[in-house]
């Protein structure tokens, strides 16, 4: 269930980034609700802020009803960097998780998307079947609440497919795996604050190092063909970001869908009207 809920967290927080050019800043609000086999499971929060070509991000997960009284489930994470034509460069991560009874604090500094220092408070426990994690896989990389940026291609429309194929090079602190996307289709989806298209994209998550190969979760996921990321564009920021997550687990269907879509700032509004031919509007919550 814990890596269920991290990948999830992953592809959710775990998504997209823009060229930024707005100034002054533009700050992009999503409220998600995330529900587990048709349940509500809890709800959470973004804010990302761009101003020139930096970025800044705030995030929280809250559960709730039965699995808060049983785990007390809650977590808050901050991110900020910069984008560098279609590249984030993340410069800082923090992420506080309790579930259980167990807190952990996860702190990583990074220089143009290269770990420098990361501490784990209280460290994770030293298991015999763990991948190693090596110096290379801090390299490159992009953190869990950063990875739900995506830089739009160059000279694309933000709603052009390719923005849906690449791969998210993802490291959390102690795991290190990519987030595979390809794109499936276009379609238009209303939420309050967003109506207009969005990319649906396929979704594979393969594990690099710092996971324990031998566990059911870890098999079931990188063989999991069924999860997918709606991705909705901020035009003057030139982003896309999630509007709605689903992945397939061990239990049921877990997803992440907006509730409200806010933009303010920049001198614009949220909707994209135009872009490309899409079927009926649909939820961002409807099934596919």
């Amino acid at each position: 269930m814990r890596l269920t809920a991290s990948a999830l967290l992953i592809l959710t927080l775990a998504g997209f980034a823009p060229q930024v050019r707005a100034q002054p800043a533009q700050t992009l609000k999503v409220n998600y609700n995330l529900s587990l086999a048709g349940l509500p499971l809890g709800k959470a929060d973004l804010s990302s802020t761009f101003k020139g070509p930096k970025y800044e991000m705030q995030g929280s997960v809250k559960l709730t009803g039965l699995v808060k009284m049983i785990t007390g489930g809650k977590g808050a994470g901050t991110a900020s960097g910069a984008i560098v034509g279609t590249q984030l460069q993340p410069e800082g991560f923090a992420v506080n998780t309790k579930s259980s009874g167990e807190q952990r604090i996860v702190r990583m500094a990074l220089d143009s998307g290269n770990v420098a220092e990361i501490e784990i408070e209280p460290p994770l426990e030293p298991r015999e079947d763990r991948v190693p994690v090596k110096a290379a896989d801090k390299k490159g990389v992009i953190d869990p609440l950063s990875a739900l940026i995506m830089p739009a291609v160059a000279s694309k429309s933000l709603t052009d497919a390719a923005n849906c194929n690449r791969t998210i090079p993802v490291f959390d602190g102690a795991t290190r795996q990519n987030i595979v996307l390809s794109y499936s289709e276009t379609r238009t989806v209303k939420v309050p604050g967003y109506s207009g298209p969005a990319l649906v994209c396929n979704a594979r998550w393969v594990p690099i190092s710092g996971h324990r190969p031998q566990r059911s979760t870890i098999k079931f996921m990188q063989e999991n063909k069924d999860m997918n990321v709606w991705l909705a564009p901020v035009e003057e920021a030139r982003v896309l970001f999630p509007i709605k997550v689903a992945v397939r687990t061990m239990i049921g269907m877990g997803e992440l869908e907006a509730a409200s879509w806010t933009v303010e700032g920049g001198g614009t509004t949220a909707a994209a009207k135009r872009g490309a031919k899409a079927r009926e509007p649909v939820k961002a919550g409807a099934g596919q």
